[in-house]
């Protein structure tokens, strides 16, 4: 039975109902759609379709029978959740609304596509997606390669531009509170980061500077939104030819001036107002006279003055600073916070009655009024409470009652008001606007969405005509779009039914319209709203778009593209006049010492006497004013601004982003699927949806839709080399109506629902595929069971037979006691037979192991007795001299001292004390005696010290004599060697050889003689490692080694830091001489040159490399010969010995040091400008694993980008390539392996970090399969480093949160286990990356499951605690520390020689 399915006037026949499509869509009330599956078969002629709802009960949906009206189908889960509406093979409104929802609620994902359409929801939250990283990440990407976000829009009007050379607009509307602003904000903020200025007036930041201005000024808190846009604004934003912002210019729309005046309940005035009372106590503000904003009249007729979370004093602050930034003085700010005062205390002006139509203003207020503004109070008072009336004959000057006179109040604070805001922005585009001339423009349209409340009035039907002009354009944007890409893929092009709200536009416009006749009603003194509407019936009653309401006789009902809306009569004539006493104009004119304000008052009576307009042609040709002197009213302004409007839309490359607000309590991600639809419907999704539907909205590349399916092709059709035939082939067997597809040039376009059927037929073939496996893998693992369960009662049996190793008696002699009590023995021995093999084998085991543990223990035992034997030993050796020293000088000491002491006692006691005398001589006799023996000691122990200095003498001398002998060797090969170099040199210019042949055959003979004598008689020579040169032949020096050098050249091939070696010997030559400026001129010319060819050369990879290896070894050469002991330790005695002597080069050691850094980055950053392409290509987008296809259906705006020929595809060997190439450069200019390492960590972070920033802003990457592919990758670079035995550089360090995120996505994400292991295991990931990616998973077949949002819940409860970055990004232009590693060379300078390719001989070694 085929189910036919209705929508929006066709039809689509899809097969088999009950099993292909099983869910449905019904109408609700509450949720306006909800889900139902279909539990009987439904066939012709059928009433009632049964249904189940998801929460378990029945419904019986009622079909007629003669209009079967059958409910929507639902998409396959496999379609919902994806970037493109257009993706989804059924379009209609539950299946738009749904997926809005799963986005939003379930992945928190806020922006959605909708063909050439940015959905953007309110999340009512600060998200991390709009650092400068994100903007940086879609720069240069293409619309629809990264997840949908206004950064993409931007990007691609800032594409268009460049390509296409045409201006580009970005249209965002939407209703209040829905976002606009802010939106528009991003889009300027992401034009300011790429596109920089020319010049150092950093206009981008005075584009960005002018938000807060016009939010102050033009923002106010309404019920919806706390920071409602009352104003529509158009800012142009201009580039130069190279695409810079060179200037900005704001036009703005219908401002609500009535706010100024009077506020509804819980809403605000301006902001401006709050925050200049605020500062009311501030001394900058005292001659203002403020006071707190609750005691003026304009400021709270809403009741609550202050907005939860804004802080009205520092964003007073915030506004002077730009209108600083902008360069607008203090003297200007100042008048404008005076305006702004006078505007409160005129609001505070009491106007009382003081008879029949009469009337006085009496107040204190009146008097700062005027001292504010410079104005007579006098002539004020005077009329505001009178009006001038001009008779034939005479001119009367008549009193008013009160309530005119409070009407021409508030009729001066409103126009003074806009004076000051038009005054504002006419400033802020004089400093916009930068010397230059503008080759091209980026427009960003911030205006209100389409407006129906419980009372409409005058602005809400301005809005409503804005947005009706609007939807025109759009409407014939779309239908433009299709026809193009039809024509394009070569596709016959049938007529397409949309909506045409020209009718509507005309009853607005045209002749005898609504605007018409509200002119011309005022063009009447005594015209009223109630006689404007009696006019309106009666002309425009036969209009189908409008109606007569049937209870009311004040207002009128106009059929809008988006809904049927009521307007009230009432105000409609004073709003459209916008009267303002013309006796008040000259007063305010005359306030000199406002005298911008008094322009703009002259300005507007030139313009009311002159009455100019812009023409405005609308489809009927209007009524012409019947008297040119006549004020322009509000309605005739905003019809010609808003034709100029359309006339530069209409001139560039629209764009549009629709802001729809998802709930009116403002809570974050909360979702009203009532109120969305509303604004679905207003905004022109759901008609571009409708548009879409009607022809062939599914529509594949030829690769995609291989990929996709070739599990649906057999395989004589897969094994075509011709993939495009391939798939028609294929698509002819599936889908035998050949009405539901055409195949273009590159794509293949389907009807509505014929994806769904393609999407069934794969998971039927892949569910047939799984229980394949499972039969399979089932029945062997049942065989196996089988055979093990066969082969033990076969071993049974046998032993019961007695066919095993125990004999039994005949069964039948038998009990079956006794056959248990056999077995049981049997088991038993088997048993014990079991334990003893184990007890043996784990013994054996343990023996083994102590075994060890003992033979470790030994060793240390006798390593540490070792140890302590030779510390003891060389303790007693130093113990033993130390005290011989000790001794010898004691003895000494002591020696001296009896000699004094002999004397002074023979000296006073020679007398009679002859005894004490001897007594002494022996004492010393002993002592003599001991100091003999110590000095024996003495004698033996230098004995043996100079034994042992003769033996050390022997060996230093044998080891001298080796030197030298090698040192002979060394310098007969780099003899040889530099010989072999020049005679290299002179086969390479074996050209000019041959003609010398020809013509000098005897000259070379007698030449080769000469050598032949030469190299024979040539005798070793003591170089000493320096070259000499000349002072006027530096220029020359740097010319040859450093600016002219040829990579190629075979010396340097042979030496790569040849160059290096050459100057450092220069530098020992003038360190030699002693000549401090020859040296200093030396190393500046050293260091100049150096900048000047890598300037040269800053993108060629070949020259970076050579040259960071010659600068880091002259480097090493300037530490290793620095006589510095750090640097000497493994030099060798000659080495030492060339050290320089005269001079330290500390300092200009650490300019080359910040030179090799310099150079060392501009290296990193030309790899990674080859290596950025194909990372995202090569890591993620490339299919690595045969077999695991990743790829979904697109929509619009990917196939938008998507073409059939070949182009260079990315690979992960493509990233291998170029890492081996950078690899090999660097060893093959013998970069030193420290460095290598670095580099190498460094384009691993970099792949790192790119790679996982697409994944954050990729929701198509984020699948268990992508993750497998992410895996493989990452083992292909790991193979990488071991083959080149770069293991450990820790660049795998660097690849972590990579690897962790790939095993995320392949992880169990469902149960509280699976949330605590993804806790512990994803360490290197933030807490907000984490959520992104589970937000972000997307199922790639219906065997895979969403993770739920409870599940999401439970790891941010977890994560609560856990610190990280606030980051989504990964800065990828993030460098480590780069440190240049000291390794000492092992070239003996002495043996170097300068071969004659480089033209040195000028220089002499020494």
């Amino acid at each position: 039975m085929e189910y036919w399915f209705l929508l929006g006037g066709f039809s689509l026949a899809c097969i088999g109902f009950s099993h292909l499509y099983s869910k449905v869509w019904i109408s609700d009330e509450e949720h306006v759609w909800k889900s139902a599956e279909i539990v009987k078969d439904f066939h012709s002629g059928d009433k009632v379709l049964e249904l189940l709802l998801e929460d378990g009960s029945e419904y019986c949906y009622t079909v007629d029978p003669s209009k079967p009206q059958l409910p929507p189908l639902r998409n396959p889960d496999i379609l919902v959740g994806e970037n493109d509406l257009t993706a989804l093979s059924y379009l209609h409104e539950p299946a738009v609304l749904h997926n809005l929802k799963v986005r939003f609620v379930e992945s928190r994902i806020i922006y959605t596509y909708c063909g050439i359409i940015l959905v953007a929801l309110n999340p009512y939250k600060q998200l991390p997606i709009y650092g400068d990283a994100i903007i940086h990440a879609y720069s240069g990407q293409n619309m629809g390669d990264m997840d949908p976000h206004i950064f993409a829009v931007a990007e691609e009007a800032y594409k268009q531009m460049a390509r296409n050379h045409k201006n580009q607009s970005i249209i965002v509307s939407g209703e209040s509170g829905a976002g606009k602003t802010v939106s528009a904000r991003y889009a300027m903020r992401y034009f300011a980061v790429v596109s920089k200025s020319a010049n150092k007036t950093r206009v981008e930041d005075k584009v960005l500077a002018s938000n807060p201005i016009t939010e102050a000024i033009g923002n106010a808190k309404t019920t919806r939104n706390d920071n409602s846009s009352r104003f529509g604004k158009y800012t142009e934003i201009s580039f130069d030819r190279k695409y810079r912002i060179i200037g900005a210019n704001m036009r703005t729309y219908l401002l609500e001036k009535s706010r100024v005046v009077f506020q509804a309940e819980n809403e605000r005035n301006y902001h401006i107002f709050y925050q200049i009372c605020s500062c009311a106590d501030s001394p900058a503000f005292k001659n203002l006279r403020l006071q707190s904003a609750d005691k003026f009249n304009y400021t709270c007729m809403g009741g609550d003055i202050t907005i939860e979370g804004v802080n009205d004093k520092k964003d007073l602050e915030e506004t002077r600073q730009t209108f600083s930034l902008l360069g607008l003085k203090e003297d200007f700010q100042s008048d404008v916070f005076k305006v702004l005062a006078a505007i409160l205390h005129l609001g505070n002006v009491e106007i009382k009655n003081i008879g029949d139509d009469k009337s006085l203003p009496s107040d204190p207020h009146l008097a700062v009024f005027c001292e504010l503004l410079g104005v007579s109070a006098e002539g004020l008072v005077r009329w505001l409470c009178h009006r001038r009336i001009v008779l034939v004959a005479e001119t009367v000057v008549k009193p008013v009652p009160k309530d005119r006179a409070v009407n021409a109040r508030d009729a001066l604070a409103k126009h003074i008001y806009a004076h000051l805001f038009d005054c504002i922005i006419n400033r802020i585009n004089t400093a916009l606007q930068v010397p230059g001339k503008q080759h091209a423009f980026i427009g960003v349209l911030d205006i209100y969405g389409f407006e129906t409340f419980d009372i409409n009035s005058f602005e809400q039907f301005c809005i409503n005509y804005a947005n009706e002009k609007l939807q025109q354009q759009f409407n014939l944007h779309v239908f433009k779009l299709e026809q193009e890409e039809y024509m394009k893929e070569d596709i016959p092009w049938t007529l397409i039914d949309f909506y045409d709200n020209q009718p509507v536009i005309d009853l607005i416009e045209a002749k005898m319209g609504i605007l018409d006749l509200l002119d011309e009603e005022c063009l009447f003194p005594q015209g009223t709203d109630q006689s404007w509407l009696q006019k309106l019936y009666n002309y425009l009653q036969a209009s189908p778009m409008f109606e007569k309401p049937r209870l009311s006789n004040e207002a009128f009902v106009i059929q809008h593209f988006a809904d049927k809306v009521e307007y009230q009569c009432r105000g409609f004539l004073e709003k459209n006049r916008d009267a303002l006493y013309e006796e008040l104009i000259p007063l305010i004119c005359k306030c000199y010492q406002l005298p911008f304000l008094a322009n703009f008052f002259q300005e507007e009576e030139k313009n009311a006497a002159i009455g100019k307009s812009v023409k405005v042609k609308p489809a009927r040709p209007s009524v012409k004013p019947a008297n040119k002197n006549l004020r322009t009213s509000v309605g005739d302004k905003f019809r010609s601004s808003l034709s100029l409007l359309m006339e530069t839309l209409n001139a560039t490359t629209p764009h549009y982003v629709r802001c729809i607000k998802p709930n009116d309590e403002k809570l974050p991600f909360e979702y009203d699927s009532r109120r969305v639809v509303q604004q679905l419907r207003a905004c022109g999704v759901l008609e571009t949806i409708r548009i879409s539907a009607q022809s062939y909205p599914s529509r594949w590349t030829y690769i995609e839709f291989y990929s996709r399916y070739s599990i649906l092709m057999s395989h004589m059709e897969a094994d075509l080399n011709d993939k495009k035939q391939t798939c028609k082939n294929v698509l002819q067997r599936l889908i035998h109506d050949s009405n539901q597809y055409k195949f273009g040039r590159t794509k293949i376009f389907f009807r509505a629902g014929q994806v769904a059927y393609l999407e069934k037929l794969r998971l039927d073939r892949l569910r047939g595929a799984c229980e394949t496996i499972q039969k399979h893998a089932r029945g062997w693992s049942q065989r196996r069971k089988y055979l093990a369960l066969r082969k033990a009662a076969i071993i049974l049996q046998q032993y019961v037979r007695g066919k095993r190793t125990i004999r039994l008696e005949p069964f039948t002699c038998l009990s079956f006691v006794d056959l248990g009590y056999r077995l049981r023995q049997v088991y038993q021995v088997v048993r014990l037979a079991t334990i003893t093999i184990q007890a043996f084998t784990r013994g054996w085991i343990a023996r083994k192991r102590y075994k060890k543990m003992i033979e470790e223990h030994k060793a240390l035992v006798i390593q540490k007795y070792a140890r302590a034997w030779l510390a003891r030993r060389r303790f007693q050796t130093m113990r033993r001299l130390v005290l011989n020293v000790q001794l010898s000088y004691r003895v000494q000491q002591l020696r001296k001292k009896i000699e004094e002491q002999v004397t002074v006692l023979r000296d006073k006691f020679y007398d009679g004390h002859i005894w004490f005398i001897l007594i002494l001589d022996v004492f010393f006799r002993y002592f003599e005696e001991k100091a003999e023996e110590l000095e024996g000691e003495k004698r033996e122990l230098q004995g043996r010290v100079e034994e042992l200095e003769e033996e050390n003498d022997h060996l230093k001398r044998q080891q001298l004599m080796e030197n030298e002998v090698k040192s002979k060797l060394r310098e007969e090969t780099s003899r040889l060697t530099a010989e072999n170099m020049d005679f290299d040199e002179l086969l390479d210019q074996k050209d000019r050889l041959i003609k010398k042949l020809q013509t000098q055959v005897k000259s070379l003979e007698t030449s080769q003689r000469g050598t032949r004598q030469k190299t024979a008689s040539t005798l070793p020579k003591d170089y000493l490692g320096m070259l000499e040169y000349k002072r006027e032949d530096e220029p020359r020096l740097i010319e040859n080694i450093i600016l002219d050098l040829k990579l190629k050249g075979v010396a340097v091939n042979m030496i790569p830091t040849l160059p290096a070696y050459i100057l450092f010997m220069c530098i020992r030559h003038a360190d030699y001489l002693n000549d401090e400026a020859k040296l200093k001129s030396l190393m500046n010319a050293i260091i100049g040159g150096v900048k000047k060819v890598i300037v040269s050369h800053q993108k060629d990879l070949e020259f970076l490399s050579f040259w960071l290896s010659n600068t880091h070894q002259l480097l090493n050469c300037l530490k290793q010969y620095s006589g510095e002991e750090e640097f000497l330790k493994q030099s060798t005695p000659r080495q030492k010995k060339n050290c320089l002597q005269n001079f330290d080069l500390s300092e200009h050691r650490q300019i080359l040091s910040d030179l090799a850094i310099q150079i060392y980055h501009r290296f990193i950053s030309v790899m990674q400008k080859t290596l950025t392409p194909t990372i995202v290509p090569g890591m993620l987008e490339h299919e690595s694993l045969q077999g695991i296809s990743s790829m979904k259906p697109t929509g619009f705006r990917k196939r938008s980008n998507s073409f059939y020929e070949e182009s260079e595809t990315y690979t992960i060997s493509s990233i291998l390539q170029h890492l081996t190439v950078f690899h090999s450069t660097m060893n093959h200019h013998s970069l030193d392996q420290g460095l290598i390492k670095q580099v190498i960590k460094q384009l691993f972070y970099l792949v790192a970090a790119i790679t996982l920033n697409n994944i954050m802003l990729r929701k198509d990457m984020c699948s268990c399969r992508k993750g497998m592919q992410i895996r493989c990758n990452i083992s292909y670079l790991e193979e990488w480093l071991k083959e080149k035995e770069l293991q450990n550089v820790n660049a795998m360090d660097t690849l972590k949160p990579l690897a962790q995120t790939a095993w995320l996505l392949q992880v169990n994400k469902s149960t509280d286990d699976d949330a605590k292991e993804i806790i512990e295991k994803c360490s290197e990931l933030s807490p907000v990356q984490i959520v992104k990616i589970l937000n972000s998973y997307t199922p790639i077949d219906d065997f895979e499951k969403r993770v739920t949002s409870s599940f999401v819940r439970k790891v941010q409860s977890l994560l609560q605690d856990h610190e990280g970055s606030a980051q989504l990004m990964l800065d990828a232009d993030y460098r480590f520390q780069v440190t240049f590693p000291f390794c000492t060379s092992t070239q003996a300078l002495e043996l170097l020689q300068v071969p004659n390719s480089l033209h040195l001989d000028f220089l002499n070694r020494i």
